[in-house]
């Protein structure tokens, strides 16, 4: 049996790439600056399971530093290295995609950190077409914050809340019980074709619910995205006859693309709960991808250092449970799409290398050259799963 899965922690980033520096982000470390803080607060960070595959040597690989707390320097279990993006930007689509084999060489098109940051003929095209009152908010923001920001606001007065980001992305956030589920859809649909001219990436809709200042996301988030720009292993996968499970927001980011079956979850741990399952009943020749989003969501964006500390430990707990599911045949890569160094100013994603760290029964552990592209990720996997190899990528196993 031959089942490939990928485990991508949002914005856990490795340090910064050679090409940092255009982006603003020279001295990027989401890993190495979250053990530094740690190490300073007193409580080291011990992430034992991930160190023994060998994080803590990629992290160096990728940063030159070792990472405070992490002291293993051989003995993995893991055959571990880094890769280096080759799309053009640092992007949530762009990484993902170009893990799957398609990199991003053209640019998305971006809305300005300005306020307001959105064209007042999209704005107002997209007030005519959908009957909302207004809009708020209208610029670059955190969606964790904005909401709460804006969330008394929008309640009283049925105006949307839209906002955009570092990504290529326009984002509606509205209130499920005074807005409404299927109209906040129907908003964001309507969105989704008039942004087509500004090239942009994706058109979220993010409902919330709460009261009075107190207000939370919910799970029903659904992205309106530009489908890939060529097949991906999970359409090779498909194609073979595969099963692809897409946890998360993995589905939305490829437009539904090579899916053979969506599962959500609310945050980490749930999406950690569905994983455990689908390690269960996967078939033969099947791929699990999973995104745990709340990485970059709750702790990267909004810059919370010991809150991205707190989930790594978390995650780090619970492997041996997906660890111990794993059978002969199985191959694991844990990995990233980009960075999102929580001490970093601002709240954008930051370019750094990612982690390339394989796993399973029948891993020989190693170290791996640097991958030019993350898409050897992909071409590894599509090489252990016997499906069509990947236009880009070069397998590492």
């Amino acid at each position: 049996m031959s089942r490939a899965f990928i485990l991508l922690l949002d914005s856990f980033g490795l340090g910064a790439l050679p090409d940092a520096d255009k982006y603003g982000d020279l001295d990027a470390n989401t890993f190495g600056h979250i053990a530094e803080w740690a190490a300073k607060e007193g409580k080291p960070m011990a992430l034992p399971n991930l160190e023994r595959l060998g994080l803590g040597a990629a992290g160096h690989k990728a940063s030159g530093e070792w990472a405070p707390g992490f002291s293993q320097r051989d003995g993995f279990t893991g055959a571990w290295g880094i890769a280096r993006e080759q799309s053009t930007g640092k992007d949530t689509q762009s990484g993902h995609w170009e893990i799957a084999g398609v990199p991003v060489l053209f640019d998305w098109g971006y809305f300005p950190k300005t306020v307001p940051s959105f064209p007042k003929e999209l704005t107002d095209k997209l007030q005519e077409l959908t009957g909302v009152p207004g809009w708020l908010a209208n610029c670059h923001a955190s969606g964790t914050t904005v909401i709460n920001d804006f969330g008394d606001e929008h309640v009283a007065s049925g105006k949307p809340i839209l906002y955009t980001s570092a990504d290529s992305v326009l984002q509606i956030a509205a209130h499920e019980e005074h807005f409404g589920l299927e109209r906040l859809y129907a908003v964001c649909e309507a969105a989704y074709e008039l942004v087509k001219p500004y090239n942009i990436g994706r058109v979220i809709a993010r409902p919330f619910t709460g009261a009075n200042g107190d207000y939370k996301r919910t799970s029903n988030r659904h992205d309106y995205a530009v489908p890939p720009v060529a097949p991906t292993l999970l359409d090779h996968v498909k194609d073979a006859g595969g099963d692809v499970f897409a946890l998360g927001k993995i589905s939305d980011i490829y437009a539904g693309q090579g899916v053979t079956r969506l599962i959500k979850g609310p945050d980490n741990m749930a999406l950690f709960d569905r994983l455990l399952e689908v390690a269960d009943e996967a078939g033969d020749k099947s791929l699990t991808f999973v995104n745990f989003v709340d990485f970059d969501m709750h702790f990267g964006h909004r810059r919370d250092v010991a809150g991205y500390a707190n989930a790594l430990h978390e995650l780090d707990a619970r492997l041996p449970e997906f660890m111990a599911k794993l059978k002969d045949g199985d191959l694991v890569v844990l990995t990233a799409d980009h960075g999102c160094d929580p001490t970093a100013p601002g709240s954008d994603h930051t370019r750094e290398h990612i982690p390339m760290i394989f796993f399973g029964p029948n891993v020989a552990p190693q170290e791996l050259p640097v991958a030019d592209t993350f898409s050897d990720i992909g071409a590894t996997l599509a090489k252990h799963l016997g499906v069509k190899p990947l236009s880009n990528g070069i397998a590492q196993l």
